[in-house]
């Protein structure tokens, strides 16, 4: 960001009186322009047992293999950004069961809230983020072509869970956090 959204004078990076920070603050009206993380919502989705997954069309890391997942946007709950973005990417109708995992990736200022669901039906389409959408059997992960290592942890933790009929919460960071167990019977 270069130029004030108020007045279209140019930004410099300052302190503001009261805070603590340094913010992009407008030369002219002293406008206080925040920057804080970006919100990424989505869902690990299954059809009896298999998981649904998206091979990214877009950059970063176009043809890596994903979850469906993106940003939130203004006057949506982070449900119903979830829902959004599985429909928009594969087509999928979802049940959303449940939170599953909430962690930040502190080095490109994202968190990334992700629930666990059920699909509707096994119907499934690639949108137009998408070069392709699977069900995947556990052992057919393409461990190698996840988009990036938390989203392995995560499936491999699902897989888990999802085998012994017992979820866990995981909440953190990309690279450490902790893992609460919820028994099924808590989770409506």
């Amino acid at each position: 960001m270069k130029y004030c959204t108020e007045c279209g004078q140019t930004l410099e990076w300052k302190t503001p009186a009261g805070d603590n920070l340094e913010r992009l603050v407008c030369t002219s009206c002293a406008a206080v322009h925040y920057q804080n993380p970006r919100i990424i919502t989505g869902c690990v989705a299954q059809w009896q047992g298999r998981v649904l997954l998206c091979r990214r069309a877009i950059e970063p890391r176009t043809g890596s293999w994903t979850v469906p997942a993106g940003y939130m946007e203004n006057g949506e709950s982070m449900e119903q950004a979830a829902l959004r973005e599985a429909r928009e990417e594969t087509g999928a109708d979802i049940r959303l069961d449940a939170l599953y995992s909430v962690f930040d990736i502190q080095a490109i200022n994202q968190v990334y809230i992700i629930y666990r669901g059920v699909m509707r039906s096994p119907h499934i389409a690639a949108g137009v983020e998408c070069s392709e959408v699977r069900l995947f059997e556990p052992a057919e992960i393409p461990w190698n072509e996840l988009f990036y290592p938390a989203m392995g942890e995560m499936l491999e933790r699902y897989q888990s869970d999802l085998a012994r009929g017992r979820f866990t919460l995981y909440t953190g960071t990309s690279v450490s956090g902790r893992v609460s167990s919820i028994d099924k019977d808590q989770v409506q």
